[in-house]
């Protein structure tokens, strides 16, 4: 029996003189927007996936303050029969502070550019998202939803995994 595993992803919320930061991206779908957002890696917390999805995707430093949500999306994308594209993604999305641009980094792969967009113009450009969270994300950012960081628990075991038992 196969288990089901949502897909763990965190995105950057980064707002800075009322527009948001954006990411255009190389997808199989075309070009699509998304807030910078990544999977999580093993070993890391949810906050400092974000921080370095952001860096990576953005060359932007962030610095996650609050958790705006926890949201899940389920992608279906019909293939060759019999196979099927079926995909759970629970996603963190976090505001922060916007740090430091280091001019000159690379983006990830696949990442075409940056760009800075108002609340309505992300709103107008929604065929365009990446997924259906990235405008709830926003919406719940804008309609000021802020969690403290302490509403995750990171047990010590995700970033200094046991050992063999000690005799």
């Amino acid at each position: 029996m196969t288990r089901w595993k949502p897909h763990v992803t965190v995105a950057a919320i980064i707002e800075r003189d009322g527009r948001f930061l954006l990411i255009e991206e190389e997808t199989s779908d075309g070009l699509r927007l998304n807030t910078p957002a990544g999977h999580l890696d093993p070993g890391e917390s949810p906050a400092e996936g974000c921080a370095r999805e952001a860096l990576e995707e953005t060359a932007h430093h962030f610095t996650p303050t609050a958790l705006i949500g926890v949201y899940m999306t389920r992608f279906q994308r019909p293939r060759s029969p019999p196979a099927e594209q079926d995909v759970t993604y629970l996603r963190f999305a976090f505001s922060g502070t916007l740090g430091a641009h280091e001019a000159g980094r690379a983006l990830d792969t696949g990442i075409v550019r940056t760009l800075w967009m108002t609340p309505d113009e992300v709103r107008d450009s929604v065929a365009r998202h990446r997924s259906p969270l990235v405008l709830k994300c926003i919406e719940d950012h804008l309609a000021g939803a802020r969690h403290p960081l302490s509403m995750i628990h990171l047990d010590v075991s995700v970033s200094q995994p046991a050992g063999p038992p000690s005799a």
